[in-house]
């Protein structure tokens, strides 16, 4: 293992490979991020991070109330990069 010594900590982008594919299900659905936020009970700053892929961690609820609004599977929502 690789020790990172005098280094800055690693962004987002070198600790995860996970792609948000939100804004594409929002268009194709005609929807708002407000909308889904309002339909799902999630707040619209939570769902703002999420679609920008800055997003640490997602909750199952938050995970499962989106796909039930957008009617789609969680391998819709998120996709690994190659690489």
């Amino acid at each position: 293992m690789r020790r990172r010594t005098h280094e800055s900590p690693p962004d987002d982008e070198e600790l995860h490979a996970v792609e948000v594919h939100l804004d594409k299900l929002l268009a194709d659905r005609g929807m708002t991020l407000t909308e889904l936020a309002e339909r799902a009970g999630v707040t619209v700053v939570n769902l703002s991070v999420l679609k920008n892929g800055r997003a640490r961690a997602v909750r199952f609820s938050t995970l499962t109330a989106v796909c039930r609004v957008l009617q789609c599977q969680p391998g819709d929502l998120l996709s690994v990069r190659d690489g």
